[in-house]
């Protein structure tokens, strides 16, 4: 294992925790070694990698795309376990250089390591909650390994699911889930007879296994749709509507049967569903007019008094460590939001860029409080130390103080508007759920 790739698996753990305070690992992989290929959904860009890195024990090497590996950025990612994988749009010329590259894919599996491969080939712009066609490389690229391994070591293929709720969002949630393995060498006969249809069986079998993994909206056009209906039950994946009596997992199935509920309709033939599409869709742009949120005007159908003591008791509590959070980390989370903003045009990339980038000169940045707190506060370093290990939570104080007096101006906002005519837009929508939906998802 490589150093880098060690320092940032030890201390991504906590940041990625910290990001993702409800997060859950399904049927996650119990060794550090294993010989196997792991082939994942692409839904958030560079936070797809450390994460799936980070948070489970395999020992991977990343296949990553080869335009990253600049001269600046090549001896970074070499040390991050990474391996570049040569496109078609890269040249003709550079698919030739795969060639060397699948030799040392080879050469990881052979002394147990793994293999990390983001089958997509890439991500939307908009997250959107379905598997993109998977493409041939992984199943190319185990192939190749085996050959040059003369079939002699068993090699795995594994299907990995990456599930937010929203990825760029801080304090939102994220599930990885895994399928079982299954073994590469039984293809070994149709491999050798024809190469092409084991490539493809692979292929079909690992899409499979990758869309039970996930959320998978077939038609990307219902995509917000069923966004909608999760938002409106509560019971789903949706960052900001949720019931949190209900477990993440609970949820996580509830957003896949859903949308494998959806694929099977013909909404077109559907008139009840059509209906409840465009009256949801109605909704929602209603809402956003008036510059309403579903989740606070839920909150005010539940609580007609409109007690925000809740929103004052926990501004109170969090106030001196929010204080502490501004004082440690406001400078260089404003200076990285304005990089990343800047650098970055596409918004996938923020989330993850923002993690890294932030983890790194927060880091820096706070390494004088270490000895502040020794000489001022009190002569331990042990202290010291852990004093510098809390900064990160410090942090958190002051991002949830932040929206609690967000939440408290928007709950102050809605106790003087008249909601009936949003409420009773809304229990007309629940009522077409109960009748349109099968009873497990209303």
């Amino acid at each position: 294992m490589r150093i880098l790739y060690f320092i940032l698996k030890l201390t991504l753990n906590y940041t990625l925790r910290v990001f993702y305070p409800r997060l859950k690992l399904h049927n996650s992989p119990k060794h550090f070694f294993g010989r196997t290929i792991y082939v994942s959904n692409h839904p958030a860009s560079f936070m797809d990698p450390i994460s799936i890195a980070a948070l489970r024990r395999p020992i991977v090497f990343f296949m990553t795309r080869s335009d990253v590996f600049t001269p600046i950025a090549k001896p970074f990612l070499w040390a991050c376990q990474m391996l570049p994988i040569y496109r078609i749009r890269d040249g003709q010329e550079s698919l030739g250089k795969n060639a060397r590259v699948f030799r040392r894919s080879a050469n990881v599996l052979k002394y147990g390591r793994g293999l990390l491969i983001f089958g997509e080939g890439f991500t939307d712009d908009v997250f959107i909650r379905r598997l993109k066609p998977v493409k041939k490389g992984p199943a190319r690229i185990a192939f190749t390994a085996l050959d040059n391994l003369n079939w002699e070591k068993k090699v795995y293929m594994v299907a990995v699911g990456a599930n937010y709720s929203n990825p760029n969002q801080i304090r939102s949630d994220y599930l990885i889930s895994h399928s079982e393995r299954f073994c590469l060498n039984d293809y070994e006969q149709l491999y050798k007879e024809n190469p092409n249809k084991a490539m493809t069986e692979v292929t079909r079998r690992i899409e499979k296994l990758m869309q039970e993994q996930i959320t998978h909206v077939e038609d990307k056009n219902l995509a917000p749709f069923h966004e909608n209906i999760m938002k409106l039950t509560r019971k789903g994946m949706n960052a900001d509507n949720f019931d949190r009596s209900i477990g993440l997992k609970a949820r996580w199935r509830y957003s896949q049967a859903l949308a494998n509920w959806l694929n099977e309709q013909n909404i077109g033939e559907n008139e009840a569903l059509a209906k409840l599409k465009d009256d949801t869709e109605g909704y929602f742009k209603l809402l956003k007019r008036f510059r309403l949120q579903e989740r606070i005007l839920f909150w005010k159908i539940q609580n007609p008094s409109g007690s925000r003591a809740k929103e004052v008791l926990k501004m109170i509590v969090l106030f001196p460590f929010a204080i502490a959070g501004v004082l440690h980390l406001g400078l260089p989370y404003i200076l990285v939001k304005k990089w990343a903003e800047k650098s970055f045009r596409r918004k996938v990339f923020w989330g993850s860029v923002k993690l890294v980038a932030g983890k790194i000169l927060m880091g820096l940045m706070n390494i004088p409080a270490i000895f502040l707190f020794y000489h001022f506060v009190f002569p331990s370093y042990w202290l010291a130390l852990l004093y510098y290990v809390l900064i990160g939570l410090f942090g958190v104080a002051a991002y949830e103080w932040g929206l609690a007096l967000r939440d408290f101006k928007l709950k102050g906002i809605i106790n003087k508007a008249d909601i009936r005519k949003f409420a009773k837009k809304r229990e007309n929508l629940m009522n077409q759920i109960g009748e349109v939906l099968p009873v497990e998802l209303r």
